[in-house]
């Protein structure tokens, strides 16, 4: 933290600038979902399917942050973030006046790509302004201020919604005076490093992911995104449902599940790790989400549905951290970031194929049975990995074979 703070003030102040930045990112799903059971009542949209609208953005993520990243590096990152600001508030608050779900569904992906966009011109920014351990500091404070605005985002989203649904879009507007700051206060650096991968290591990198290992841990970190999607889209239909929930009560339960995800991955997701070994802790992680889910349905008390959003988040809090540092322990430390940028990649891609499977297991069997259907699921990954063995990449002898 030192190192940081020993920085010009006026570095100090871009990087708060490029953090707030960030945060965005965290707001582009967080923002609707306490509101989404309005919006599918006051469009008249199917249920089973419009689930998509709150997950279709991780998809553009996923595609477009890679390609935005090289596009950053060839006309300047600054240029990237702001282009990128404005088109989030313009995509962003169109939602509120959108009446269709066809064309909701699109402009929902282009706020993804501009989002995309963000996150790409946001870290490439922040890392080439440090160096050294002030480097890795400023980008673990872009975690934890992402991991606090996903704690506030829902609460906030669903208090603003509780006025009018509509209201809860016009929050994607923030980003305007974000991106007046950026234009007016940074400057992007000449100096920048080649990012792109020499064709060698790239070679290796395919090597490096087509290990069982590491593919089954994208898998995993796939399907953890994906029981977690599951809460966030079908929980707030369903409160709604059974005991009237508004958009206000939605975004408490889903801010509980929040602050269990961030309290536990903060104190307990390393210690566990230590002491069970990483595929028992995930294995854990997923059996407690995996109870928690099938406790949903049979709730109608909103002291224990806080309780469960709770315990909900503390499984997923022990699960994710130990899936990347897994992918860190099987990638040699010059590849490490592509691996684990592949991995945040499988995560949005989870995201997106929630409501796909589960709006069939909804349309052919109920709202409960998405819940069990998860809950089943989460069962079945936590005793796969707890039956396999762990192992880290002790030498790249046998990548280069």
């Amino acid at each position: 933290m030192i190192s940081v703070l020993r920085s010009p003030a006026k570095q100090i102040v871009q990087s708060l600038i490029l953090l707030a930045a960030g945060c965005l990112t965290t707001m582009t799903g967080g923002v609707v979902a306490p509101v989404f059971p309005e919006i599918l009542h006051h469009l008249h949209l199917e249920p089973r399917w419009a689930g998509m609208l709150v997950s279709i953005h991780a998809l553009t993520i996923a595609v477009f942050t890679p390609i935005l990243g090289i596009l950053a590096d060839r006309i300047g990152k600054l240029k990237v973030l702001i282009v990128a600001l404005i088109f989030y508030a313009v995509f962003g608050v169109s939602g509120a006046f959108i009446g269709q779900f066809i064309p909701l569904l699109a402009d929902r992906a282009l706020l993804g790509i501009a989002s995309g966009g963000i996150s790409a011109a946001c870290i490439g920014l922040l890392s080439n302004m440090f160096e050294g351990e002030a480097r890795l500091q400023v980008l673990a404070y872009a975690t934890s201020a992402m991991t606090t605005a996903s704690i506030f985002v829902p609460l906030f989203g669903g208090w603003v919604g509780s006025y009018n649904w509509q209201y809860a879009f016009f929050l994607y507007a923030v980003s305007l005076p974000i991106a007046l700051c950026a234009a007016l206060l940074i400057q992007e650096s000449s100096h920048s490093k080649n990012s792109i991968l020499n064709r060698e290591m790239g070679a290796e990198l395919v090597k490096i992911v087509k290990q069982p290992q590491v593919i089954g841990l994208f898998i995993t970190l796939a399907l953890a995104a994906a029981i977690v999607y599951t809460v966030v889209i079908y929980t707030p239909v369903y409160l709604r449902e059974t005991i009237g929930a508004d958009a206000k009560l939605n975004g408490i339960v889903l801010t509980a599940r929040a602050i269990g995800a961030t309290v536990v991955s903060a104190l307990a997701a390393s210690w566990l790790g230590k002491k069970l070994g990483r595929n028992k802790t995930i294995a854990l992680g997923f059996i407690l989400m995996a109870l928690m889910l099938a406790t949903i349905p049979v709730l109608n008390d909103i002291s224990l549905i806080l309780y469960a959003a709770v315990f909900f988040g503390a499984g997923f809090g022990v699960t994710v951290p130990n899936i990347y540092n897994g992918l860190a322990d099987l990638s040699p430390a010059e590849l490490r970031s592509s691996v684990l940028a592949i991995g945040t990649g499988f995560n949005s891609l989870g995201q997106f194929l929630c409501p796909i499977f589960l709006g069939a297991v909804w349309a052919s069997g109920g709202l409960k049975n998405v819940f069990y259907t998860t809950a089943v699921v989460g069962i079945i990954i936590g005793v796969w990995m707890s039956l396999h063995r762990e192992r880290k990449l002790r030498d790249r002898s046998h990548l280069k074979s």
